[in-house]
């Protein structure tokens, strides 16, 4: 991995992204923050313009991008809104489970109508008392016969109210974990009203809960047992997409304070020719710069079939750190009127500390880390 300039293809997904981030996105951010909608007539020109489902396989109707390219275009989302790239990121967190683990028949019944048409998929998450190494699993699922019986609580999903299915794990009786696809409109999934959460307040999110949901075999990936290999494997790509969502926020942040920095003046200079302020531009520019780069390497080693969960994870925890510093240094920068929704930055602030929370808080993924550093999984060059 020694040359890290983008290909001619990945400058125009990145153009793409970049364009349509400005042009569609950055102008109703502020809007869907404030009314907490999703806007769903946005997601579907996304779709229609080939930025959503990127890295589902051409055989099943995708365009088959790359983790690298896929990481590109979400830092330029994050860089645009979270919250409403929040339901580009569902699907991408709802198709890796399936494409780690899925036989080619559950391929073609969850990818292929997610790549043919408009619709959006959800993903359970942070469940009551989920420990570091996902021990902790509220849902619970009975065998009935071919099918299973599914039971239990969700906190949060992301996309729910509008996705056509949901990725769950769950727990069978034996306390061997599951990993399921489960349908929305099933009965007994009773989807809670919408969480009035502190930032990404575009993003759908929901408790849920299973009321002797049936879900058929076809719905199960894998086996008994395998549930939480499926989603540890699954991380390996979600983490340093979110992680590229989280670069975006701190490029953000800094592109801002960066503007602010030199229109604002004190006493005839601008407040960034003051060596406190331009040393906190130079670190966030520095950590913005190390953070997309450990993104880069860890979907590097994935696209070339050497995955290390080491990589995947520290990528993930250092750009989610690193957004949420960025994005507290810019409402310093900008003083008491960082502190208003007038101003971006405090939006950016918001959004920022749920990346050290969604997926595994910051603190969780450290503990894993540390256990994979300990297994000697990490590889140095």
């Amino acid at each position: 991995m020694t040359d890290l300039a983008l290909t001619s293809e990945q400058r125009q997904y990145l153009e793409l992204a970049r364009d349509f981030t400005q042009n569609e996105i950055a102008p109703r951010s502020s809007a869907c923050d404030h009314s907490r909608q999703l806007p769903l007539d946005l997601c579907r020109k996304a779709f229609d313009v080939g930025l959503m489902n990127v890295r589902i396989p051409e055989r099943y109707g995708g365009l088959g991008l790359s983790l690298f390219d896929t990481c590109v275009i979400f830092e330029e989302l994050g860089a645009g809104c979270t919250g409403i790239a929040s339901a580009f990121e569902g699907n991408e967190l709802f198709a890796a489970p399936v494409m780690v683990a899925g036989t080619d028949e559950q391929k073609k019944q969850f990818l292929e109508p997610l790549a043919q048409e408009f619709c959006l998929s959800g993903y359970c998450f942070a469940e009551p008392g989920f420990a570091a190494d996902g021990a902790t699993i509220s849902a619970q699922a009975k065998r009935s016969g071919g099918s299973f019986v599914l039971s239990g609580k969700q906190l949060l999903a992301l996309n729910a109210s509008q996705a056509r299915w949901l990725f769950v794990l769950a727990l069978d009786g034996q306390g061997e974990s599951l990993a399921f696809v489960v349908p929305c409109d099933s009965a007994g999934v009773v989807i809670g009203e919408r969480i009035a959460h502190f930032g990404r307040s575009a993003a759908d999110l929901r408790q849920i809960s299973f009321d002797n949901v049936e879900v058929a075999a076809e719905g199960l990936l894998g086996s008994a047992g395998q549930g939480l290999k499926i989603a540890r494997e699954a991380r390996l790509a979600t983490a340093p997409i979110l992680g590229s969502e989280a670069v975006g926020i701190g490029r953000a942040a800094f592109e801002n304070a960066r503007r602010y920095a030199w229109e604002r003046t004190t006493f005839a200079q601008p407040i960034g020719s003051y060596q406190a302020i331009s040393f906190m531009l130079a670190d966030m520019e520095r950590e913005i710069e190390t953070a997309r780069l450990l993104c880069w390497k860890a979907a590097w080693l994935v696209d070339n079939g050497m995955p290390s969960l080491t990589q995947s994870l520290m990528a993930k925890t250092y750009a989610s750190d690193m957004a949420m510093k960025a994005a507290t240094d810019a409402v310093q920068i900008y003083g008491g009127y960082g502190y208003s929704r007038e101003y971006p930055v405090e939006k950016l602030m918001r959004d920022a500390k749920m990346f050290q929370i969604f997926e595994g808080t910051s603190q969780s993924l450290r503990v894993e880390l540390g256990r994979q550093l300990l297994r000697a999984e990490c590889r140095h060059i």
